[in-house]
């Protein structure tokens, strides 16, 4: 019986997952909305690494991956071209004096290897991956140094 109970749970974790990578797939410039991509050519001096597009809760959203100024920035946009979130990369000491004490205490004696601003919704946080102990795990904080969730 725990067999069979185990065999479902892993399918239904595998069908689920897989769901959820086939919400999003890789497009080309050409696919975009007009005002998608106009948003992307607003983006002065940045170049596309990549584009996808993604639906989410019913929601359809273009992710566009781009590097400026040699760090990456991701960008989300709605269909019309809207801004939805912004993620990029920063250096630690670059983020509010909080917000990097935080991230330093949850690091402890592991060594934080990406720092990233996190704009959505009129919010902004700042995730920092964190290696400790051979684990990668994330640790995401607004200006403050609050955890976020």
């Amino acid at each position: 019986m725990r067999n069979i109970i185990a065999t479902v749970l892993i399918s239904t974790l595998l069908i689920g997952g897989a769901a959820a990578l086939a919400s999003e797939r890789k497009i080309a410039m050409k696919d975009l909305p007009p005002a998608v991509q106009q948003a992307i050519k607003d983006q002065g001096g940045a170049t596309v690494r990549g584009l996808a597009k993604e639906v989410d809760k019913g929601k359809t959203l273009y992710e566009a991956e781009l590097t400026v100024n040699g760090h990456s920035k991701d960008i989300m946009f709605d269909e019309q071209g809207t801004i939805v979130s912004v993620e990029e990369e920063s250096a630690l000491d670059q983020i509010p004096p909080a917000a990097r004490t935080a991230i330093e205490k949850a690091t402890g004696s592991g060594k934080v290897s990406v720092v990233e601003k996190l704009t959505e919704g009129g919010h902004v946080f700042y995730e920092a991956q964190v290696t400790k102990g051979g684990k990668t795990s994330e640790v995401k904080v607004d200006a403050s140094g609050v955890a976020a969730r």
